[in-house]
């Protein structure tokens, strides 16, 4: 955990990578641009000096005059390469970040995903990432030009006078206790922000995503009650904290620009007492105007750094958390593609589901998990699909363990087909081809062919380029299943889990779907969870788990004789279709 240790210029520095480069030339810019600025100042006390002595050759002042304007155009320009460069790097910073962390939480368990509401990642992956641009962009050469202005400035003003360019700083730290006193709280205020604002964002996604459910039992008010509590908190947050600070930021404002209320009578009792020239007193009037407007925009940048500090602490929290335990390569092969579990336990945060669990699953073979509801099984099979790590104990594949295989060539081996398949917002082609993305469109349309799916694709609008629509929204629950099966049927891997694959289908499409799950899983290590167990009658080895303990194992037959658990779960299964043939009303 050494990473957390890193300081926020730490962090950037390694986000930047091979971009540092263009923020150093946005810095060289920015400098060349300041340049540019102060030069001009020199040429005014040169025409101020020239006026009161009298100078009356207007080519003098009109040259001067045209080399001020191309000065300021030069500036100009160099300002607009500085943010140039400083965006495009902050740009790839920012995709950078992105990927990261999207990449990190490819690498963390399942359960550390979804401890974290959907709502939280999402804003920062997406708007709390994206509000540091304007900050990344504009830091350093903003930093820079309106930092080194002012003390080119006061340089200047003590080459003149250095009374008058100690004279020119009294307002300043004037400004600076009053600034002192809109900081007061800033920490605990800025955090309160944060925290209120995430709130907001994680009950708008809740309230959003359980749209139907708040419809369909009437909970539209209390449930909009509790987005607008969120939403006036969120929004009361600031208003309290803007209201704390006003006073304090109206006499700062006013305090800070006021150089001349010193300048003009202590200069003037200088010009008067003959130590000072009327022109270099002009001179210093006109630089201490310029002296505090460059120190207010950076002082305005407070906040900015503050929220970087927060967003970055966001990020770098995600990036710290713990990975699954895998190497980059595997450390052996496994000889097969068959499954062990030994003595594997597995806990929730603090709460232990599964305790001791020993299967023993062969390569080629048909292997069923069944039990009551919340038993174990769908924990059972995503620690075999490599979605957490176990507490304790032990999972081989082919008498490896799996913490030995690294993740991206396991996940080659194995095909996960779960009852909540997700579907993306892209077309039914290529989700498919996620199973395999290297697929041709020819190999995608077959698998659809062999998973029942291609004749419901080709009625759509736009065939295999229908839009599936946000998680699937557009297609019916068994149209996802079906095509989910056609993803890991493309993707020909050695192991395939099924969660209750045919969940969401209706009877007519669920023949259909046991046809094409009969395809996929020809010659491989199928383990499938299931909760009609006439569809698993005739696996190799069924297990009953029990409280997160294997209660049972053997055939259908073997099974029904021992007479336990799994004959009463099949003689209420069998009870249920006999009513249903016999078209037992709920009414």
């Amino acid at each position: 955990m050494k990473q957390k240790e890193k300081s926020v210029t730490g962090w950037l520095a390694d986000f930047t990578g091979t971009h540092k480069n263009l923020y150093i030339a946005s810095v060289l810019l920015a400098v060349c641009g300041v340049a540019c600025s102060i030069v001009p100042y020199v040429i005014m006390g040169d025409v101020v000096s020239r006026l009161i002595a009298g100078e009356r050759q207007w080519g003098i002042y009109l040259r001067e005059g045209l080399l001020m304007a191309v000065l300021w155009l030069a500036r100009v320009i160099f300002h607009a390469l500085s943010t140039t460069c400083s965006h495009k790097a902050t740009f790839h910073v920012l995709g950078n970040i992105r990927r990261q962390v999207c990449d990190k939480l490819a690498r963390v368990p399942l359960g550390r995903v979804k401890d974290t509401p959907s709502g939280s990642l999402k804003n920062i992956i997406v708007e709390r990432i994206d509000s540091i641009e304007t900050t990344l962009a504009h830091i350093l050469p903003e930093f820079t030009s309106n930092l080194l202005a002012p003390v080119a400035v006061f340089v200047y003003l003590c080459v003149i006078d250095w009374r008058m360019a100690l004279v020119s700083l009294v307002s300043l730290p004037l400004g600076l206790l009053a600034y002192m006193g809109m900081m007061i709280g800033y920490e605990e205020s800025f955090k309160n922000t944060v925290i209120k604002t995430r709130i907001l964002n994680d009950t708008a996604v809740e309230y959003i995503n359980g749209i139907e459910v708040i419809k369909a039992f009437g909970k539209a008010q209390s449930s909009y009650e509790k987005f607008k509590i969120a939403a006036k908190e969120g929004a009361d947050c600031y208003i309290e904290w803007m209201r704390r600070c006003n006073v304090f930021f109206s006499i700062a404002m006013v305090l800070f620009p006021c150089t001349a209320v010193s300048v003009l009578p202590i200069g003037g009792l200088f010009v008067k007492n003959g130590t000072l020239a009327v022109a270099d007193f002009v001179l210093c009037l006109i630089l201490s105007l310029g002296l505090t407007a460059p120190l207010i925009t950076v002082m305005s940048y407070s906040d900015d750094i503050g929220r970087l500090r927060t967003i970055l602490g966001e990020v770098t929290e995600i990036l710290c958390w713990e990975e699954l335990s895998r190497p980059e390569e595997d450390k052996k092969k496994p000889a097969d593609y068959s499954v062990t579990l030994k003595d594997v336990t597995f806990a929730y945060k603090e709460k232990e589901v599964l305790h001791g669990i020993d299967m023993q699953i062969r390569p080629g073979t048909v292997n069923a998990l069944v039990g009551p509801s919340g038993s174990g099984k769908s924990t059972i099979a995503k620690l075999i699909a490599s979605l957490w790590d176990v507490k304790s104990g032990s999972i081989c594949i082919g008498g490896v363990d799996i913490r030995e295989l690294s993740l991206e060539e396991y996940n080659r081996r194995v095909a996960y087909v779960s009852q909540d398949n997700y579907l993306f917002d892209d077309t039914i082609r290529e989700n498919i081809r996620m199973g395999r993305m290297d697929a041709t469109d020819a190999e995608v349309e077959e698998a659809a062919k062999k998973s029942g799916c291609h004749e419901f694709i080709m009625q759509l609008e736009n065939g295999y380029d229908t839009v599936a629509g946000g998680a699937g929204g557009h297609l019916s629950g068994g149209e996802r299943q079906r095509i989910a099966i056609a993803r890991a049927m493309l993707k020909d891997a050695p192991i395939v889990i099924l969660d209750e694959a045919t969940a969401y289908t209706d009877p007519e499409n669920e023949a259909v779907i046991q046809s094409s799950v009969a395809k996929l899983v020809q010659g491989k290590t199928l383990i499938v969870i299931a909760h009609r167990l006439s569809t698993i009658a005739d696996a190799d080895c069924i297990f009953v788990v029990d409280d997160g303990r294997i209660a049972e194992r053997g055939t259908h037959r073997e099974l029904l004789e021992n007479g336990k658990l799994y004959a009463k779960m099949w003689k209420a299964h069998i009870g249920v279709k006999n009513s249903e043939r016999e078209g037992v009303s709920y009414a």
